[in-house]
């Protein structure tokens, strides 16, 4: 499909900027260098990150480096390659990471939200479409080709509900992170679109004026997402020093609300390689891993 090539085009070109930008700090002592997947606009990760970079700084006695990247794949090669510690990353961004590194990659703690994630379909507020079915024949945006909530697991739950989208939507494009795909239905760039609750939830809450022009036709049902991952061959002691303070967040802590508020969780929890299984089995099924 020609939509999925072009996507894919531009997300090959976006890895070699975003990779080079990664190795700046690969050298520093005593740094720890961490980004995240872009699925949200750079300002936002940003944003979300500070407060929680500031704590990770108090806690670890490092120096904390967010290097915000523009695709999915950057991240990945900077965890194989040694030029990132620490990210956050989606349940698929996590299961290429671990087939990339022979299983060196460990995931350490996850929000408690992140057990029973879901995905929203949604479509401009006077769709017509009341089902999933009712989508075939129509224009659909996914979010980043990597995305775990994005993109993987609702193309496999409308493969699972018989709707194969490759096929049976008029054509499929890729609006590069959740944000962006309420934007894209709003301004009728895409008839129907999938983001994750969880940035669903805060444009809602918000009052975001993309948000307003859309409705939730249908919800997912729940997996297995987001975690945040260490490279492989990190010191042990500091793999449990970032578990730990990790696992310390508690948003009763007035110093700790603002950070629990953006990272949207009520708890971390810790996490393992196994909870991801499943996302490499869908990942085989929808034809994204070989």
């Amino acid at each position: 499909m020609k939509t999925f090539t072009h996507a894919i085009t531009r997300f090959v070109l976006a890895f070699s900027v975003s990779f080079a930008a990664l190795g700046a700090h690969a050298q520093s002592a005593n740094v720890l260098r961490v980004s995240a997947i872009p699925d949200e606009a750079p300002t936002e990760l940003q944003r979300k990150f500070t407060p929680l970079g500031d704590y990770l700084k108090k806690e670890t006695g490092m120096d904390v480096v967010f290097t915000p990247v523009t695709d999915y794949a950057a991240v990945v090669e900077g965890l194989a390659s040694n030029k990132i510690d620490l990210a956050w990353l989606g349940g698929f961004t996590y299961v290429q990471a671990r087939i990339r590194t022979n299983g060196g990659v460990v995931p350490i703690v996850q929000r408690a939200e992140d057990e029973v994630f879901t995905s929203k379909f949604i479509v401009p507020i006077d769709s017509t479409a009341r089902t999933l079915a009712d989508l075939k024949g129509k224009t659909f945006a996914f979010g980043a080709p990597s995305s775990t909530s994005g993109s993987l697991m609702p193309r496999y739950f409308l493969l699972q509900a018989g709707i194969d989208p490759e096929k049976d939507f008029k054509t499929v494009a890729f609006s590069g992170a959740h944000d962006a795909t309420v934007a894209f239905v709003a301004a009728s760039r895409a008839e129907a679109g999938v983001l994750n609750a969880s940035v669903w939830d805060k444009l809602v809450e918000s009052k975001n004026p993309n948000a307003a022009k859309v409705r939730v036709l249908a919800t997912t049902p729940p997996f297995y997402d987001y975690n945040w991952t260490v490279r492989p061959g990190m010191d042990p002691a500091l793999q449990k020093k970032l578990t730990d303070a990790f696992l310390k967040l508690d948003p009763a802590n007035p110093a700790q609300k603002e950070i629990m508020g953006l990272q949207r969780a009520s708890k971390f929890i810790p996490t393992q390689s196994s909870n991801y299984d499943s996302i490499e089995t869908a990942g085989k099924s929808a034809g994204l891993i070989k």
